[in-house]
């Protein structure tokens, strides 16, 4: 798979909570269709989102200030957000980051 292209996927697992799969490298194009789709499923009422972060093995700055900013619409909503299936590497990072002060 090439890293610079992202697959997409999002689903609404049940009322409120949204899932959206992310397989590739999370750059400005990634992050911005990672944002594209959260913003679908929170305009069809999702204030929880799931992020799956199996496919994807490296993440830039700018995807994880793309990733702060779908965060901070969603507190705004007093929504939630969680992360699941991150490798080593991207846990550290967005633990330096400060985004696990605030995402589960």
């Amino acid at each position: 798979m090439n890293e610079e292209q992202i697959k997409i996927s999002k689903d609404l697992l049940t009322e409120g909570i949204g899932l959206i799969s992310a397989a590739g490298y999370i750059n400005n194009e990634g992050g911005q269709a990672i944002a594209d789709a959260a913003g679908e499923l929170m305009s069809d009422g999702c204030k929880t989102l799931l992020i799956d972060l199996d496919g994807t093995r490296i993440i830039n700055s700018i995807g994880v200030s793309i990733l702060l900013e779908i965060l901070e619409k969603l507190m705004d909503e007093k929504g939630r957000l969680a992360f699941c299936n991150l490798t080593p590497t991207i846990a550290k990072t967005f633990e330096i980051m400060g985004l696990v002060q605030y995402a589960t």
